[in-house]
């Protein structure tokens, strides 16, 4: 087959840009090993917002002013596209108040307050909420979201050009091979969560990925607002109908961390009438500087864009990225490109983290070994899986592959026996 472009990975950012770039009327395909929406985006809590924990102090301070408000003014755009489409699209939008708070510790949030006022990014700060434990503090936005992305795709994907389980092995020379199929393309989107081709962009060191665990609790207390805590081992909370969605006990993926131990002790702490009907687990790339990165691929591979390291907050960053990626190709200038732009410079204290982590792991003697790079694989007792610490590859039990980087199962003979 033959396209001017190519989308790899059907979710919610593919999605979006497979739909940006119909309404344009382009020549366009769109792959997905799986199902649309089977990866990250069905996985989500469906949070909308441009209050990423407390992130603008940071931004403020590594990259300045101008581009600390550009950052908020992106996600406050994406916000309102998705209040002018889930005008069209039945997803269950509702506006809501988003918290970031903090039980104990003020200094962060008090820090954080004032790069906000320093930026006049609006909000309020407020020393208590409506949550069932006390607060030290709390910094409010208002105007934020929270909707049901898998009822957005489905309003979204009919009549898109599509192609499910169709899976992307190789590219070279504008030729990307599936495994029954090669497409010609002119220019190629890359929204697969972890970028697939590791010769270009250096993403093997710029990202690293975390897990994080959810329940579901019926009849829950309903909240007002969305929430999330600031401390290490905090939690996220909101309301989704009928249920309560109460998170936390993230860690590396690879590595040891609360798992659902830490929301079942909050379930039954603070929320004793509720019962836990649903449970599960969502993996999210984490970049080197709190920024996703939106762009060209790498400066080498001018065909090639990327859209990856979306730091927990996919469904805004989803939206950034079909937005800037639908200007970029077609020879648009937008004014939030230079701050996700993936050349940006690599020099932060977590590339030193993951440098040491994958050179610990490639060196460990360890088996079974991740397909990606080589990295030992740590066994995962709480989710009967294989997890690479190096890049977040996920093996079940028979070795075969539930997340990415890895593009396939653990070669035949691989011993997965889960250890003593």
């Amino acid at each position: 087959m033959k396209t001017d472009i190519l989308i790899i990975g059907g979710g919610l950012t593919g999605i979006l840009c497979a739909w940006f770039l119909d309404q344009l009327g382009a020549d366009y395909l769109l792959i997905e090993a799986k199902t649309i929406g089977s990866g990250t985006t069905g996985n989500t809590t469906g949070k909308i917002t441009s209050q990423h924990g407390l992130i603008y102090g940071r931004l403020l301070k590594q990259f300045g002013q101008e581009r600390a408000r550009l950052y908020w003014q992106a996600n406050e755009a994406a916000i309102r596209q998705y209040r002018a489409l889930a005008e069209k699209i039945p997803c269950d939008f509702q506006e809501k108040p988003n918290y970031v708070y903090a039980c104990s510790d003020l200094r962060a949030l008090e820090t954080e307050w004032d790069a906000l006022q320093k930026l006049n990014i609006p909000g309020s700060f407020r020393r208590e909420t409506e949550l069932p434990f006390s607060v030290a503090g709390a910094i409010r936005f208002s105007g934020q979201g929270q909707f049901h992305p898998g009822k957005l795709l489905a309003g979204l994907a009919p009549g898109l050009k599509i192609y499910a389980h169709t899976r992307a092995l190789g590219w070279e020379d504008g030729e990307v091979v599936t495994d029954g199929s090669r497409i010609r393309a002119r220019r190629i989107i890359t929204a697969t969560h972890f970028p697939i081709w590791n010769k270009h962009g250096a993403y093997f060191l710029k990202l690293y990925q975390q897990r994080s665990y959810l329940l579901a609790l019926e009849s829950g207390m309903p909240l007002e607002g969305m929430y999330l805590s600031q401390e290490k081992n905090g939690l996220t909370l909101r309301t989704a109908g009928d249920y309560l969605l109460l998170g936390g006990g993230s860690h590396r993926t690879g590595k040891k961390g609360g798992g659902w131990t830490v929301p079942e002790q909050a379930a039954v702490q603070y929320f004793p009438q509720g019962k836990i009907r649903y449970r599960w687990a969502a993996q999210d790339c984490m970049s080197l500087d709190g920024i996703p990165y939106i762009g060209p691929y790498s400066r080498r591979t001018p065909q090639l864009y990327v859209a990856t390291g979306f730091n927990k907050w996919g469904m805004t960053s989803a939206m950034i990225s079909a937005m800037l990626l639908t200007d970029l190709l077609q020879g648009k200038d937008n004014p939030y490109a230079a701050v996700f732009a993936p050349d940006r410079g690599i020099l932060r204290p977590q590339l030193a983290v993951n440098a040491a982590e994958s050179t610990r792991n490639l060196l460990s003697l360890r088996t079974p070994r991740c397909p990606h790079l080589g990295c030992a694989l740590k066994w995962n007792p709480a989710e009967h899986s294989w997890d690479c610490p190096c890049h977040g590859s996920r093996f079940d039990e028979k070795g075969k592959l539930l997340d990415n980087p890895a593009n396939g199962d653990l070669p035949t003979g691989s011993d997965t026996r889960p250890p003593a």
